[in-house]
């Protein structure tokens, strides 16, 4: 068995299951067996949500330019529904962590990522969102002043490392709306903070921070017996 694609079908088909994901449900149902899942390429072969998707579930274009993804599209409905937290965990790449794991995750990631000191860019950030609740992406950008040239791609470098040491998470995605009332694009992340989202007490576990990082590799190592032991901490660290 050389790549999580394997490993996950094997796992459906001793399940009685039909060994890919056709339906969002289903997607939903993975995140909670294996705890974390990268949207898209991890850099671990096959270690991602797109590798598990039917092939009438993968992207497809069409002629006239217009394209579907339900992958894509399902993000918003496993985030508002199906028991995880979802942002730029995985060594600055998105992806779901279940409810169960994210304790572990927020508790290690706290521990290597102290809360940023009073007036840095990241304090102004998280304030201006804990003040406001939840906002989408270019609504946080413009109410902290980073709206000159090329401060786009400044602000979201922020915006990611919040994200990796567990401070900001996407509530939802948020879409434009053409004339005819229907939505189109990629979409907006709506961001918030976990306590917001979740709740404190749901973020908290009574391990160390080297217990939460020691289970989290354990349960990867079990989950990806091909990867190796840099590349499950790259993910994690």
């Amino acid at each position: 068995m050389n790549s999580f694609v394997d490993y996950f079908r094997n796992i459906q088909e001793r399940n009685g299951a039909i060994g890919q994901i056709h339906s969002c449900p289903e997607l939903m149902e993975c995140i909670q067996q294996v705890g974390f899942l990268p949207l898209l390429e991890s850099g671990i072969q096959g270690y991602a949500a797109e590798s598990l998707m039917a092939e009438e579930c993968q992207f497809t274009q069409f002629p006239d330019g217009s394209w579907e993804w339900p992958l894509w599209q399902w993000k918003g409905s496993v985030v508002r529904e199906g028991g995880c937290v979802y942002g730029k965990f995985f060594a600055g790449k998105a992806g779901f962590v279940s409810r169960e794991w994210w304790p572990d995750l927020y508790n290690w990631r706290r521990s290597q990522h102290p809360v940023p000191e009073e007036g840095t860019i990241e304090d102004v950030i998280l304030t201006t969102l804990r003040e406001n609740g939840s906002m989408i992406t270019r609504e946080l950008r413009a109410a902290c002043d980073f709206t000159g040239k090329n401060m786009r791609s400044k602000f979201d470098a922020y915006v990611s490392r919040l994200q990796m040491g567990t401070y900001i998470v996407t509530e939802d995605f948020v879409y434009p709306v053409d004339k005819h009332g229907r939505e189109y694009g990629f979409g907006w992340s709506l961001l918030t903070t976990p306590e917001h989202l979740i709740g404190r007490e749901n973020c908290l576990c009574d391990r160390t921070p080297e217990e939460s990082l020691q289970r989290m590799m354990e349960h990867l190592s079990g989950l990806l017996t091909y990867a190796t032991e840099r590349q499950i901490k790259k993910l994690l660290k």
